[in-house]
């Protein structure tokens, strides 16, 4: 028996004990995730009834998930779903897992556009869905369309859409290429901003996500200059481009920002107070 393997017969073990024998293995939150997944349970469950006995299935099922969890799998591809916005998504490794950071930019679009009607949305790279769907249920009547240049991403990202009952349209295209001359009042996009090479691309959760969502040319800028040169073309007079990038990256995005000619540019911080998202407005001339 490896030093990895628990003691406890299948069936002996009880929520406590798998706990316990989890938490010298991986974080105990993760221990907990991973548990509730198993019991499919909510995390009530794991405090008021300790005692309660796993069945050799729901052991065995669980001690996998820990060991590849110790073998630096990420919690949300282990169980298929990551909360974004306070909605459950579903998550393969054909996607980036949704982060609380790329909230605020459905914070920034709810504070420019709530209450607004008849509007037209993008989503670019929209992965699993989670702005797309969550912009689609929070602005009322707005006119969404997600695109992703990965087909695998956009069969998750409508599977979302429908378990959610979001209404999104759904594009197949290398950012704008497929979207003809359709013009919007609001641009969103978490592109990858990673600079190829950055080490941080082997290290932890990052090390088993698609590396085309991840990085973008040696400064980790590529995505995001040619999203903002192509911008204009594809926003209404007075439309918004906000783009997520790299905690350094908020002086360099609004340099990009300001060649491109748009006005009223502003970077944003992150729950960690880090400039996470940078925008500007399109006035519709340069």
């Amino acid at each position: 028996m490896s030093a990895n393997e628990p003691t406890q017969a299948p069936g002996s073990v009880d929520i406590a004990g798998a706990l316990g024998w989890a938490r010298t293995r991986i974080e105990l939150m993760d221990a907990r995730v991973l548990l509730r997944f198993v019991l499919q349970c909510p995390a009530a469950r794991l405090v008021a009834w300790p005692e309660q006995r796993l069945d050799g299935e729901d052991w065995s099922a669980y001690r996998a998930l820990v060991e590849r969890r110790m073998a630096g799998e990420p919690v949300a591809y282990l169980t298929g779903e990551r909360e974004f916005f306070g909605r459950e998504f579903m998550v393969t490794p054909a996607v980036l897992i949704p982060r609380p950071d790329t909230e605020l930019l459905v914070e920034l679009a709810l504070a420019h556009f709530a209450g607004r009607k008849d509007m037209r949305v993008l989503d670019m790279g929209t992965g699993s869905g989670a702005l797309a769907v969550t912009l689609a249920l929070e602005l009322d009547d707005a006119d969404v369309i997600a695109l992703d240049r990965s087909r695998e991403a956009l069969w998750v990202a409508m599977a979302n859409a429908a378990r959610l009952g979001a209404s999104v349209s759904f594009v197949h295209s290398d950012w704008f290429a497929a979207l003809g001359e359709e013009r919007f009042h609001l641009i969103v996009a978490n592109p990858p901003y990673v600079a190829a090479g950055d080490p941080h691309l082997e290290q932890g959760d990052v090390r088993f996500e698609p590396p085309g969502a991840l990085a973008a040319g040696p400064a980790g800028l590529d995505d995001l200059a040619e999203i903002v040169m192509q911008a204009p073309a594809r926003l209404e007079p007075d439309g918004w481009l906000f783009l997520e990038h790299g905690y350094d990256q908020a002086v360099a995005v609004r340099g990009l920002l300001a060649d491109g000619g748009f006005a009223a540019i502003a970077s944003w911080k992150d729950i960690a107070g880090i400039e996470r998202v940078s925008g500007g407005r399109w006035l519709g001339r340069v």
